[in-house]
């Protein structure tokens, strides 16, 4: 009752595969042991309680098989990433943005940016994952599964621990985005699962790879459809984008911009209304002062953030201990009213509100899952009018660039 997974070469070598490590997890119960090429050993015993056993030779396998003493053959060494270490610390002016990036970590909210080039919209973006709070075990496994089947582990640690951070470049096709090829492979948007995926300069993606966004936003896994099979990955990740207002990117600053409104309009129109209303917040980074560039005051750190955005994710893991989800982004429509509910005053507002920005049944509920991580961010266990202003205004932008002209 053993498990064997490798590739066997012609002159005997065991040479090792990808997806090992969901290999072993799914036996894991099943059979008493596994066997696997060397090089896949320190990946295989990832899985605990498993016995699993390593060789370089099918000869070496044929003796064990025939009682010889197992020997432990020389394991893999993997070596961390080697991304320098950013900080918070670093970033002058953008002290909405900086909140912004807050409460989308604190909540796991879909955060677009909006704003002129040089005001800091990549920089800013580039920190978000040092304050988000570590991965749980649990987490982590499900993540170095997928890093397995693609055969990324080799550059990353056994064991993805930190949460990722994908930024794809604006060619990116569309199966290597959500995922799809001739052997079905995950695409960036599992491989930003429990993390990130950034995507710089929104409006410049192909328009049918952003709209291939819109599933595994909503459903939170991506499914991949063949003619003989159905192959699902998990896709739960924090949309974070940015881009210019226009081509040029001065839009609404007139004595800047040289774009002519047909343009200002054809450009922003590559982003659709349904997935404008898939983001959580959407917030104006405007050109820096050289005061705010120069100033040699203290910024706040990301470690400061980080505990603050610590704080309201466990309040989350205790409220939703009993459900299916555990950060407030996650709030399904049955169980608004339940975890988001409002007083008097509140529902009169947002009743105002609804009617005056045209809200769609989407914005509206994704209004109040944000004010619902702001008043957690307060400490608050209900969600008071400020709360509710405050997510309020971070939905007027997309109504400021884009009105009606989108479809």
């Amino acid at each position: 009752n053993v498990l064997f997974a490798g590739e066997l070469g012609l002159n005997g070598q065991l040479l090792p595969v990808n997806g090992i490590l969901p290999i072993v997890s799914d036996g894991a119960g099943t059979y008493d042991a596994v066997v696997v090429p060397a090089n896949n050993l320190t990946e295989a015993r990832l899985v605990p309680d498993v016995n699993v056993y390593g060789f370089t030779h099918l000869s070496d396998l044929i003796d064990f098989l025939n009682g010889k003493k197992y020997k432990e053959p020389p394991l893999k060494e993997y070596t961390a990433d080697g991304e320098p270490g950013v900080d918070f610390a670093e970033v002058n002016g953008q002290p909405l943005l900086k909140r912004c990036c807050e409460i989308a970590a604190a909540g796991m909210h879909n955060l677009l940016i909006i704003g002129p080039p040089g005001a800091g919209k990549t920089m800013i973006s580039r920190r978000i994952s040092t304050i988000l709070p570590p991965m749980t075990e649990e987490e982590q496994l499900e993540l170095s599964k997928i890093y397995s089947v693609c055969g990324l582990l080799s550059e990353k640690t056994a064991l993805v621990s930190e949460r990722p951070f994908r930024s794809p470049h604006h060619t990116v096709t569309q199966a290597a985005l959500v995922g799809g090829g001739r052997i079905p492979q995950p695409g960036e948007v599992s491989l930003a699962h429990n993390g990130v995926l950034f995507l710089d300069e929104l409006p410049e993606f192909q328009k049918a790879v952003l709209e291939s966004l819109r599933q595994p936003l909503e459903d939170r896994r991506i499914v991949i459809n063949r003619v003989t099979d159905s192959i699902s990955y998990p896709a739960d990740f924090l949309l974070l984008a940015s881009m210019n207002p226009c081509s040029c990117g001065f839009y609404p600053n007139m004595q800047k911009c040289r774009c002519t409104p047909g343009s200002i309009r054809r450009y922003l129109s590559r982003i659709s209304q349904p997935l404008l209303d898939r983001m959580d917040l959407c917030v104006d980074a405007p050109a820096l002062s050289y005061q705010e560039i120069s100033s040699s005051g203290r910024n706040e750190s990301s470690a400061e953030i980080r505990e603050r955005v610590l704080t309201c994710h466990r309040l989350q893991y205790e409220r939703y201990r009993d459900e299916g989800f555990i950060h407030n982004s996650r709030i399904s429509a049955e169980k608004i009213k339940t975890y988001c509910a409002l007083g008097d005053r509140e529902e009169r507002y947002m009743e105002a509100m609804f009617k005056q920005m045209s809200m769609t049944a989407r914005t509206y509920h994704k209004i109040l899952r944000v004010a619902r991580t702001i008043a957690d961010l307060d400490n608050s266990s209900r969600i008071r009018l400020k709360h509710l202003n405050e997510a309020v205004c971070y939905r007027t932008i997309d109504d400021r660039f884009w009105g009606g002209i989108t479809g």
